[in-house]
């Protein structure tokens, strides 16, 4: 089938893109495990072929007179997050009670639109920032200048409160220091950042699987405090090291657990400085992404990167909306949402109430 065939050529690329010995292979990005979140496989009936874009389905919710709302993220099967799609590369099928199979509904005529999603999403992204002795003493203002850089990249502009950074540092205390909270202002941000200096810290160890275990709890709390207002939440842990975990507090073992075991809409990025650093550990606690700079010049380069991804990540969550032709009486019914781009598609099946539906939806 074509689908195993599919994954076969992945899996080689991947391997091949794992032994290249050029400068690419100071990035690493995991693979997408394709889950379809709230959504499954369309019905066989269509005769889509597999999947080569995903449709993950994080949440969905019906309006009256007749609006139906999903909110997902797209991403390709390597797990690259797809951003910039516009409402035309989607196609709209339904399914009711009386069909043996899906009909086409008009994108035109069921004014299907990417709406903005600030009401029902939001993303964070915690920065944590490795600020034990070595970097303050060898390379602070490199890590300085690369922060601002990352921080005017990854807030969009116009800034929006559906997008915030908070900035966070760790030395060898049981503590990872707030240096400054939750802003979509990057002027803000780009001011703590000016502000840090080289007697920031009093303990000159590093804490690094502490900072670690830290941040995912305070990235899973947000992502409730979302819930608990009806706000679907996404967050980013982006952090940044020299070196390796000196403080012994915690565990290797607990701090990948904690990773392995968060809220599968955090996502992890690393970046690691110099030759001291172990590059295993970091890409497995960066999961989503890693880069390494072999020395200090080369940092603002990889915070680029990085800063890409995230907002490529950020980007990549869409709320589709449409007014669907079902009406009050028709019970349940079958909705699948199909995406083309670039050539590729992909396809994703839910369900729908239309109990209380009527015209005059806009």
């Amino acid at each position: 089938m074509k689908n195993k065939l599919h994954y076969f050529l992945i899996a080689i690329f991947t391997l091949v893109l794992s032994s290249c010995g050029n400068a690419d292979d100071d990035a690493s990005f995991d693979l997408n495990q394709g889950e379809l979140g709230q959504g499954k496989d369309p019905d066989n009936c269509l005769g889509f072929e597999d999947n080569e874009l995903l449709l993950s389905i994080q949440d969905q919710f019906t309006t009256l007179p007749g609006k139906v709302s999903i909110l997902f993220k797209v991403s390709d099967l390597l797990g690259n997050p797809i951003s910039g799609l516009t409402a035309n590369q989607f196609t709209i099928y339904e399914q009711g009670r009386n069909d043996d199979c899906f009909n086409t509904i008009s994108s035109s005529e069921s004014q299907a639109r990417i709406s903005s999603n600030s009401q029902v999403f939001s993303n964070n992204t915690l920065l944590i920032l490795d600020l034990s002795n070595s970097v303050l003493e060898g390379s602070l203002e490199e890590l300085k200048t690369a922060s601002t850089s990352f921080i005017t990249n990854v807030i969009p502009s116009p800034e929006t409160d559906s997008f915030k950074i908070a900035i966070y540092w760790f030395d060898g205390e049981n503590e990872l220091h707030l240096l400054n909270p939750l802003t979509s202002s990057s002027a803000e941000l780009i001011a703590s950042i000016d502000g840090i200096t080289q007697d920031i810290s009093k303990d000159p160890s590093t804490d690094l699987y502490g900072a670690v275990i830290k941040s995912t709890d305070i990235a899973e709390n947000l992502i409730k405090e979302n819930n608990a207002s009806s706000v679907i939440g996404a967050a980013s842990i982006v952090l940044f090291t020299d070196g390796t975990d000196q403080a012994s507090r915690f565990t290797e073992e607990a701090a990948l657990r904690s990773v392995n075991e968060a809220n599968r809409n955090i996502s992890f990025f690393t970046i690691g400085l110099g030759a001291e650093i172990d590059t295993q550990v970091l890409t497995e606690i960066g999961k989503t992404a890693s880069v390494f700079a072999g020395n200090k010049e080369e940092l603002e380069t990889t915070f680029t990167q990085i800063s890409q991804r995230v907002s490529e990540q950020a980007n990549s969550f869409y709320l589709f909306e449409y007014c669907t032709p079902k009406r009050d009486g028709s019970g349940n019914n079958n909705l699948v949402i199909q995406l083309s781009n670039g050539g590729l598609q992909g396809a994703v099946q839910t369900r729908f109430s239309a109990n209380g539906f009527t015209g005059g939806c806009e």
